[in-house]
């Protein structure tokens, strides 16, 4: 865990930092977006820029956040020291539980209060915003409290950024995933998002779409400058997105990739807290909610219907057909229906096993669907760790 370390090795309080993020060498009068006092326009270079800054934002996350500052942690070695070569740190989001006591317990980790919350931003780009505009790296991380990184990931990362010229680095995380709902929901969830956002595309600095996961995002340090930083997404749910669709936009180069070789994370410990989740985002995520409830509702007809017809049409409870010719054809009918939904939620990246378990997890999936579609575009007021937003 790192306890052992004294303190001094490491960047201990948020009072060893310095104001960073400096003046852009371009006019005023010629940038795209305003400036004013506060923003990183008007901050000062530090002396010197350190490889990385890694800025975890947690609220609430006692249960998770221990194993992503121990995986963190362990990624400091003598090419790449944590507290010479890059700093850790971790803003604490006016928890409630044990969460800033336990990043005080891993030495070399910064631990900072959120800024106050002030009416128009979101609790998450607030505190990203808190540290972001102090960090001293060349390369800015922003990380979830729920993720588990691989040994040597944050290295890799920068080298794979700087080989494949982005000025940003998304990573969809492996997702791991317990208990029936989560087993048969998130694949469905994923496939639909591996369609809506092929990572070629999304990479392909020609194409319009763009898409990155808040879970691992890594940005250069002039790239974050120039897309107006946590700043121009204050008041946004889905802030990751739209970040994405500035570095588009600014042309800093977009990489986005699944990357089960480089980070893991548990999104949800409970079913409620999946079901708040998913309500807060799937109608952000897909334009087409609604009539993307309706065609999983069709999925569920077929899945349920044509064996259900066979079987009755066997049984003899239906009107008299050859059973030969018109079982066998809706039996047909039913694999190759099967076959088709198994390739598309394949593409969710998850195991065999979760992937054949996603019919179960139809009927909650359309549930959620309509929600996150009423309360967007209806109540448009939506619900997250104890605060609300408007939708």
């Amino acid at each position: 865990m790192g306890k052992d370390k004294p303190e001094a090795e490491g960047i201990s309080d948020a009072t060893a930092w310095t104001p960073v993020l400096g003046l852009t060498d371009q006019p005023r009068e010629q940038m795209e977006f305003p400036t004013r006092a506060g923003t990183l326009y008007d901050q000062p270079e530090p002396a010197a820029l350190i490889e990385l800054t890694v800025i975890v934002p947690a609220r609430d996350e006692e249960a998770s956040l221990g194993a992503c500052l121990d995986s963190l942690v362990r990624q400091s070695e003598d090419v790449f020291n944590l507290g010479r070569d890059w700093e850790l740190v971790m803003v604490d989001d006016h928890s409630s539980d044990r969460t800033r006591e336990i990043a005080q317990g891993f030495a070399g980790v910064t631990v900072v209060e959120a800024a106050k919350l002030e009416l128009g931003w979101t609790g998450k780009a607030n505190a990203i915003w808190t540290a972001a505009r102090k960090a001293r790296g060349k390369w800015l991380l922003f990380t979830d409290a729920d993720t588990i990184h691989e040994p040597g990931n944050l290295r890799r990362a920068i080298h794979e950024a700087e080989r494949h010229k982005a000025g940003m680095l998304s990573y969809s995380p492996r997702q791991i995933v317990s208990g029936l709902a989560q087993r048969s929901l998130m694949p469905l969830v994923f496939c639909e998002l591996a369609l809506a956002y092929p990572p070629a595309k999304v990479s392909d600095p020609n194409a319009r779409i763009a898409a990155a996961n808040g879970q691992f995002l890594l940005v250069e340090r002039e790239a974050y400058r120039r897309i107006g930083g946590h700043p121009a997404v204050k008041d946004r749910v889905l802030e990751d997105v739209e970040l994405a669709f500035l570095a588009k936009r600014r042309k800093v180069g977009l990489r986005f990739r699944y990357a089960k070789d480089a980070v893991a994370t548990r999104m949800y410990r409970s079913t409620a807290a999946m079901v708040e989740g998913w309500t807060k985002n799937l109608a952000l995520l897909f334009d087409n909610a609604l009539a993307l409830a309706v065609w999983r509702v069709v999925d569920i007809v077929l899945l349920v219907g044509l064996p259900w017809l066979a079987v009755e049409l066997r049984r003899g409870t239906l009107p008299r057909m050859p059973w030969l010719s018109a079982g066998l054809v809706l039996m047909v009918l039913w694999v190759r229906n099967l076959f088709r939904f198994y390739g598309r939620v394949a593409k969710s990246n998850f195991p065999f096993i979760d992937c054949a378990l996603s019919p179960l997890g139809l009927p909650l999936f359309v549930v959620l669907l309509y929600r996150s579609w009423f309360q967007h575009r209806i109540t448009k007021r939506i619900s997250w760790k104890g605060r609300t937003y408007p939708g």
